[in-house]
């Protein structure tokens, strides 16, 4: 008697016509499904990129208003850095003295004009240098010039170098001992005069007269002038 071949699994092999296995069918998800992994990387990524774009938007605020406070701050820091550091030579007030003209001797007075951050007035010398004799009194005119289609206020601050030389530099007047206000399109011609000081040591013989002028409106709001009936 031959054994039998009957078993449980040759029987499925048998009835599948030699499959493995009854295969189940794919499942595939939805459209809803599908679609709402998107949308919330759609918001997420939305989301990223708007704090970033926060971010750069609190710092450039920031930003500006160091840039205004800065401005603002400007012309006495630039006197406390001339008096700590002697950053050029800072000049002293008017000087009311007379001297003795020294014919012998000849200094060469050089003049630069400088205008501080935001300052747009135009700023210059209507020469570049003179050759003075210690002693005399010299003068020259500076004119400025508001582009501008409103009142500015302005401070011109002074220096000379080299620094040692400073203390022989004496202005008897100076537009820079006052604030300069200018209606739009208005322009006027300062004049400074001074005295370069006979004491001064006979190898100096190159002095240079430099000006900074800053824009001061926002501390001293000047008063705009009315024009017509």
């Amino acid at each position: 008697m031959k054994p039998s071949l009957y078993s449980p699994c040759g029987s499925g092999l048998a009835r599948d016509g030699g499959r493995s296995g009854a295969e189940l069918p794919a499942l595939r998800p939805s459209s809803q499904a599908s679609q709402l992994p998107q949308k919330v990387q759609s918001q997420v990524g939305a989301m990223a990129d708007s704090v970033p774009l926060k971010r750069l938007v609190t710092r450039l605020l920031i930003l500006v208003l160091a840039m205004f406070a800065f401005g603002f701050a400007l012309v006495p820091i630039y006197d406390v850095m001339c008096k700590a550091f002697g950053i050029n030579g800072k000049t002293a007030g008017q000087y009311e003295g007379e001297q003795m003209v020294d014919p012998s001797r000849q200094v060469r007075v050089q003049f630069l004009s400088t205008n501080a951050i935001d300052m747009v007035w135009e700023f210059h010398s209507k020469a570049d240098e003179i050759v003075v004799n210690p002693g005399a009194v010299n003068e020259m005119l500076f004119v400025a010039y508001n582009p501008t289609d409103k009142p500015m206020t302005a401070q011109a601050i002074p220096s000379i170098s080299p620094a040692e030389a400073a203390m022989y530099f004496h202005k008897t007047e100076c537009f820079c001992f006052t604030q300069q206000v200018l209606q739009p399109g208005e322009r006027i011609e300062m004049p400074v005069r001074f005295i370069v000081d006979r004491a001064m040591p006979k190898d100096v013989k190159h002095l240079t007269l430099a000006y900074t002028l800053f824009d001061i409106t926002a501390r001293q709001p000047p008063v705009a002038v009315r024009t017509g009936g």
